[in-house]
Parts: structure tokens; C-alpha cells; sequence
């Protein structure tokens, strides 16, 4: 900025003193200075070019690195607290303004330095323009203030809004294969539509602000140009000035436009960063649930002090419903609502707020890595990340050939790996949605299975397969996980008559406990429950298809009742 008013005294000097008959010399000494500060000039802005390209890279890449390090800390409880749309729009566009607006601190800088520069170098010249360009400056300034702050408004709605929509639309692509199953595609899109042209109208109230400030950024600057040349000619014409001093001041006027411009630019910047700044803070100022939190002050992560998780195997207890999960044996929890089962796995696992015991300890008390470690609760739900298939059932250590073949062979998938083109080097697609639901479920119980915990807690792990695949998966993971703590929600007679121990919930509490067969002889409710499994699966009590066998059939079909369920929860 201060290199910029340099040409113009330069300039000045050289017609004053070099267009002077017989000083040929003294005007090509200048002709030569203002050369090399044209060459200079140019090499600074080649410099100051790359410096701000690398401020805004640095600060996009330092912001993303917080903003995800921070969404992984929230864990389970970012769905809960911020929509999927709020994260994309932060991460794509909040991220991008406020790493455009850190850039404005350097020619910000250099402006007021460069207007320092010009006043003194006026003051030699002429103590009135100096007075009128160094009034007239800040003057321009001041006039579109009042649109910066209308601007700051109205970005702030329509950066709400677009979060909004992006949210919508997120929605709407993650169910839109079941919203057309349901007949309420339809209705959902022109629900979108209707935002988008809400979006849409909030967006030409912003255009309409920033073309003013930018409009004014350039004619305001341009208008006390003309303004500062008419007084200077006026000044020149009277003898008042030199010819030379008329230039120098003209050039001093023109070179100001460029710092007048990045002030109103830059206050424009600062207005939108500001916004961006907000939301991006909101976000950081979101706190992880106290049940996904590292531990009370009982027990450091370390695994030193008093609420260290025990040693040996030990009862998990959730006083709320009642349950109690013998170590060794496969527990299974019947609920008429899903919600009321899936909500005591998370308590047993540490997802939500409880006073379960893990032996004589409160989970709670006990520093979050050793429970992670030995807890493992596999969500039917959980996401599914984009790499071959041996990555996403290895999950994030590497795993043998046979213990994947062992897993597999547990979750009754072989027909996922032999179906896809090179097996487990295959490529899956993010969310496996190049895989049907039934893969999709069974790949997860592989990936559970592979990660070995001491205590697996399986929320509806069958409920999207058919009946044949249900009964194998049920036979084979009793027998995997014998002498492993296991813990499953179902309503299907097919894996509760595997199971060692069944808990019968009416209201979130444990109603009865007892062996399957128990259950449908003691209990009337128990019976109705899983009596409608019974009839749409088609199947025996026992878990077989009438032949005495445990069935291994693959996912050729799912059970209405179950995809229904599955359905309207995608949803």
C-alpha cells in the first residue's frame, strides 16, 4: 500500500525538475527510480498474493482441523444438538468467509499506513487538500456503515435458512427410496421447494445489500477522485501548484482508491465473517452428553482411582428398567415399543444419563476409555464409512484372514463377500449404498463380531434379514459368543429362543425374566408379543423351519413387519 503512493511523487519530481532543457540527465535518473519502484511494486504484489492465499488456506485447514476434532469429542450426542445441515453449511461455507475475512487485516494495515504516507506528503504540497483528502476518506467510510450493519442482518437469516434447507435436504436424500415406498415423496419435495424459493427470496435481499456496498466501494472512491482532481486543476491554474504537484496529487487521490476500496471491502468481509464466526463458536460451545463425557473426577483415563471398571467379568445393572446382564450368558430384551429396549442399551453402554452399575462401580465413575474398550454397543443404525469391505468390517485395527472368515461366517454373510466382484477387497460405497439393508445390517454384526468386546450390546441386529437368515445368524452367534456377555433387543421367537436369559419390558421395567419357553408359558403379554413374530416368519418355536436344521438362507427377502419398522425409522 505505501509502494502504491510512491509512483506519484516519483512522477512529480520528474516533471518538475527532469522537463527542463538541458537536464536529459536528472530525467532519466528519475525515469530510472520510477522503474525500479514499478519492478518493486510488482514483486510485492506477487508476494503479498501468496502471503494471503497462504493466510486463507491456513485458516481454513486450522479451522476444519477444530471443527472436526470437536464433532468427534460431541460423539453420540452431535446428532442430538445440531442438524446435518447446520455441519455441511459450516463446513462448506461459514469455514470458506471467515478464512476470506482474515485476509483483510494486512491491506487493512497497509491502508492506514499508506493514508499516513499521503498526508504528509500532501501537507508539502497543500495544507488545504491535504485537509480535503484526508477529511474526505474517512468521510467514505462512514457512508456505507449504515449497510454494513442492514448486511449483518439480513446474511444472518439467510445463513439460518440455508442451513435449514441443507438439513431438509439431507433428509431427503437419506429416505428417499422409503418416502417413495410410503407415498410421501411428493409431499416432501414441495415442502423443499417451498424453502428453496424462501431461500431463494432471503437471497435477493442480501444480493440487493452487497450490491450496494460494492457499488458505493467503487463510485464513492471514484466520485472525491474527480472531486480532488477539479480543486488540484483549480489550485495548478492559479499558479498555486506546480504542473508536477498537480499530478503528485491526482496520483495520490487514485493511488487512495485502492485502500478507500479495501476499507468498505473489508467491512463488508468483517460483516459476513462475523455471521460465519458466530455459528462456527455456537458450535464449538456445544458440550458432550455427561454419559459421553471422559470421566468423573473418580477415575482418570489412566486407569488409576477408585472407579475403575473391575477386573473380572461383572453383572451390568440398570436400576432404572430393572435389568441385570449376567457375564457369559446371551441376554435377550422383548419390548412391544423398539424404544423402550434400544433406551436400556444405552444406558447399559454409557450413551445416556443412568445410575448403571458395572459391578459395584457406576458406569458413570468410570473413565470413558475403559468402558469404550470393553463395551461395544452395535447399533443397527450405526454408519457405515466408504473403503473396501475389509476395512469397513475391520473397523480400526487390522484383522486376520481367519478371524474375518470366522465373523463372517458368524453373520451369515458369505454371500456378500462371494457376490461382490472382489470380495473383500471390494469397494463399498459410503453408508453401504451400493448394498441392500440386509447386507448393510449383517456387515455391521460382522464388524461387532470382529471387534471382540468383552460385553456386545446388539440393538436389533436381525430386524432387517429374512427368517431363514434370522434363525443361522441366532444359532451361530450363541454359539461365537459362548462364554461372552451378549446382550440383544429383539421381538423374534427365532433369537429369543437362543437366548440364555429373556427379559420381558412393559414400560421400560422388566415385567418377568426367564428362558423363552418359560415366558410363553407364564406370560399372557409375553405370548402375544412374539406369537405375531411367530405367525408372518413361518417358523417353529425353535428357531428352525420345521426340519429340525438350522436354516442358512441368505437375504432373499425381509419380513414385512420388521422393513416396515426399519422403514419408518430411516425415515
Amino acid at each position: 500500500m505505501v509502494g502504491l503512493m510512491l509512483p506519484p511523487y516519483v512522477l512529480s519530481r520528474a516533471i518538475d525538475e527532469g522537463l527542463v532543457p538541458g537536464r536529459m540527465p536528472v530525467l532519466l535518473g528519475w525515469v530510472a527510480v520510477l522503474f525500479a519502484v514499478g519492478v518493486a511494486n510488482a514483486w510485492l504484489a506477487v508476494m503479498r498474493h501468496r502471503t494471503m492465499t497462504r493466510i486463507r488456506m491456513d485458516a481454513t485447514f486450522r479451522t476444519v482441523r477444530v471443527i472436526v476434532a470437536h464433532t468427534l469429542r460431541l460423539g453420540a450426542a452431535l446428532p442430538h444438538k445440531v442438524t446435518a445441515g447446520e455441519v455441511v453449511t459450516i463446513g462448506i461455507g461459514d469455514v470458506g468467509v471467515i478464512s476470506q475475512t482474515l485476509t483483510m487485516t494486512g491491506p487493512g494495515v497497509g491502508g492506514v499506513l499508506a493514508y499516513g504516507v499521503v498526508a504528509v506528503l500532501l501537507l508539502t504540497v497543500s495544507p488545504l487538500l491535504a485537509g480535503v483528502v484526508l477529511l474526505g476518506v474517512p468521510l467514505l467510510a462512514l457512508l456505507v456503515g449504515p449497510l454494513l450493519g442492514r448486511l449483518q442482518g439480513v446474511e444472518s437469516r439467510y445463513r439460518e435458512r440455508q442451513s435449514g434447507l441443507a438439513a431438509r435436504l439431507t433428509d431427503l436424500v437419506g429416505g428417499l427410496r422409503v418416502l417413495g415406498g410410503l407415498g410421501g415423496k411428493d409431499v416432501f419435495a414441495d415442502r423443499h421447494r417451498r424453502e428453496a424459493r424462501e431461500l431463494r427470496d432471503e437471497g435477493y435481499r442480501v444480493g440487493a445489500v452487497t450490491s450496494w456496498v460494492q457499488a458505493l466501494g467503487v463510485g464513492l472512491p471514484t466520485l472525491f477522485l474527480a472531486a480532488v482532481t477539479w480543486l488540484a486543476a483549480r489550485m495548478a491554474a492559479q499558479g498555486a501548484i506546480t504542473v508536477g504537484e498537480l499530478v503528485a496529487v491526482y496520483g495520490y487521490a487514485a493511488a487512495l482508491v485502492v485502500p478507500v476500496s479495501f476499507f468498505i471491502e473489508g467491512g463488508y468481509d468483517l460483516t459476513r465473517g462475523l455471521v460465519a464466526a458466530r455459528r462456527v463458536v455456537r458450535f464449538l460451545r456445544l458440550e458432550p452428553d455427561a454419559a459421553d463425557g471422559s470421566g468423573s473426577a473418580a477415575g482418570d483415563s489412566s486407569g488409576n482411582g477408585a472407579g475403575d471398571a473391575p477386573e473380572a467379568a461383572s453383572v451390568l445393572r440398570d436400576p432404572a428398567s430393572g435389568v441385570e446382564v449376567v457375564p457369559g450368558l446371551l441376554t435377550a430384551l422383548a419390548a412391544a415399543r423398539p424404544g423402550e429396549s434400544a433406551a436400556v442399551v444405552d444406558r447399559l453402554g454409557r450413551f445416556a444419563d443412568s445410575a448403571a452399575t458395572w459391578g459395584a462401580v457406576r458406569l458413570d465413575e468410570i473413565p470413558l476409555p475403559q468402558v469404550r474398550d470393553r463395551i461395544l454397543v452395535a447399533d443397527n443404525e450405526a454408519d457405515l464409512f466408504a473403503g473396501t469391505l475389509r476395512e469397513v468390517v475391520g473397523g480400526r485395527r487390522d484383522r486376520t484372514e481367519e478371524a474375518i472368515d470366522r465373523a463372517v461366517r458368524t453373520a451369515l454373510a458369505e454371500d456378500i463377500v462371494r457376490g461382490l466382484p472382489d470380495g473383500l477387497d471390494s469397494a463399498v460405497e459410503a453408508q453401504g449404498r451400493n448394498l441392500s439393508g440386509g447386507q448393510r445390517q449383517r456387515l455391521r454384526l460382522v464388524r461387532a463380531l470382529l471387534a471382540d468386546p468383552e460385553v456386545l450390546l446388539a440393538v436389533e441386529p436381525t430386524s432387517a434379514v429374512d427368517a431363514h437368515t434370522e434363525a443361522g445368524i441366532a444359532a451361530r452367534l450363541h454359539r461365537a459368543r459362548a462364554g461372552r456377555t451378549t446382550v440383544v433387543t429383539s421381538t423374534s421367537p427365532l433369537l429369543l429362543d437362543r437366548a440364555d436369559r429373556v427379559y420381558f419390558l412393559v414400560d421400560g421395567r422388566a415385567a418377568a425374566v426367564g428362558s423363552h419357553r418359560q415366558l410363553l408359558a407364564e406370560q399372557p403379554g409375553y405370548r402375544r408379543l412374539v406369537a405375531r413374530g411367530e405367525e408372518e416368519d413361518g417358523t417353529d418355536a425353535d428357531g428352525t423351519d420345521g426340519s429340525g436344521e438350522d436354516p442358512t438362507g441368505t437375504d432373499n427377502g425381509t419380513d414385512p413387519r420388521r422393513e416396515a419398522t426399519v422403514t419408518k425409522e430411516d425415515a
